[in-house]
């Protein structure tokens, strides 16, 4: 670590100190444009025996505690990589390291499992029913399977997941480690809108890492450190795909494909299937080519929505338009006098349509047939010439009866 990061986090961390509460909100708002503090504090992360990791550690969690949401945010953005440096830390059993990622890990975690007044948070999560239109499907699309959704759903029964209450923990055991960091994650994953780039590289390659470190593909990868097999849980590798599917669509395509592959390569050889169902599912809904999408950009995902009602042209042929209808004549203007030639004459062919539905009053269609019927016969009289020129090669002129449908 160079003497000028040092002496941006020296600074950051005397300035909170002396800073009085009604500064507070002024400060979390210009604090996330300080990039190269940003970087200097993930410098001190990463290295388990800086000097500068138990302050900065404690600063993070009184951000947490402040109140203050850009506050929280701003700690949240070093979640993965905290969590990647304590499973590294404890793969290598020098736990003693790690005393204060630990503390910091806790103190999170038992400030989210208890609403304002101290009462235990109970979460639940409603599943959606396929025979239900949403963003991603239409019922019709899916056969008789919405028929019997449909049919489920008129008798009100809706599955509803529940989870917590959580029970506050004092230190991180081999038994209660993934429970606690899979609700920080899905913490995390719940303001993953508002997480910087550089949050979400460090997300995917703390995915990359944890799943490989100890097996073949280490080697692949190109991953220095430790070489022990990191154990992770089923529920702990749903929650790293749902930000790994967050990152595929905000600039991280090349990263967020590697991650896929290397959580798709551990739930391979550790045989889960909650992960290997939702990192096929993600596979198979992704584009062809990487989106070049911008950072910066609208985050979000296209899905095509097929229209719920059905949609009228404004062109549609009605018998009311029929009566409002003037048919013109068609033909070439004359070049010579006023003598029209005939062979250049063209009679329109009328093909009149009905819309379903629409209903038509007492002799409104006689009239309608009647005019039509009387345009034509004007306009094949107009045309009509002397017998003898019919010997001139001139071509004949045929009357066309019209087939009116009403």
């Amino acid at each position: 670590m160079f003497t000028s990061e040092k002496g941006v986090v020296e600074e950051w961390l005397s300035e909170f100190k002396t800073l009085p509460e009604t500064s507070l909100p002024n400060y979390a708002t210009n604090l996330k444009d300080k990039n190269a503090l940003v970087s200097s504090l993930y410098k001190v992360i990463q290295e388990p025996q800086s000097e500068l990791l138990e302050p900065v550690c404690h600063q993070l969690f009184e951000f947490y505690r402040s109140g203050e949401k850009r506050l929280l945010r701003f700690t949240l953005q070093f979640l993965p990589e905290l969590i990647w440096c304590y499973l590294a830390v404890s793969a290598s059993r020098n736990v003693h390291s790690s005393g204060c990622i630990e503390a910091l890990l806790l103190g999170v975690y038992n400030l989210e499992i208890v609403d304002k007044e101290g009462h235990s948070k109970v979460l639940s999560f409603t599943i959606p029913s396929l025979s239900k239109p949403s963003v991603y499907h239409e019922p019709s699309s899916i056969g008789s399977m919405a028929l019997t959704e449909s049919a489920l759903s008129q008798h009100g029964l809706s599955r509803v997941v529940y989870s917590g209450p959580h029970p506050q923990r004092e230190m991180l055991t081999a038994q209660n480690r993934f429970e606690v960091l899979t609700f920080l994650l899905l913490c995390y994953n719940a303001a993953l809108t508002y997480m910087p780039s550089v949050s979400l590289q460090s997300l995917c390659q703390m995915c990359s890492r944890i799943c490989v470190c100890g097996y073949p593909r280490q080697h692949i990868r190109q991953y220095k450190g430790i070489s022990s097999r990191i154990p992770v849980s089923s529920e702990f590798m749903v929650q790293m795909l749902t930000g790994i599917y967050f990152a595929f669509y905000n600039g991280e395509w090349d990263l967020a494909q590697k991650a896929l592959d290397d959580i798709t390569y551990r739930a391979q050889l550790d045989l889960y299937p909650e992960p290997l169902l939702v990192a096929n599912a993600i596979k198979a809904s992704l584009p062809h080519g990487a989106m070049k999408s911008n950072k910066e950009g609208t985050r979000c995902i296209q899905v095509e929505i097929t229209p719920t009602s059905s949609r009228i042209s404004r062109n549609a042929v009605t018998s009311m338009s029929i009566r409002g209808h003037r048919w013109k004549r068609h033909e070439q203007p004359d070049n010579n006098n006023d003598t029209p030639e005939l062979g250049n004459l063209v009679i329109p062919e009328i093909s009149v349509t009905s819309v379903a539905g629409e209903r038509t009053g007492n002799g409104e269609k006689g009239r309608a047939l009647g005019e039509i019927d009387a345009q034509l016969v004007q306009g094949v009289q107009e045309a009509a010439t002397d017998p003898r020129t019919e010997s001139k090669g001139l071509p004949e002129i045929r009357r066309q009866r019209s087939e009116i449908q009403i």
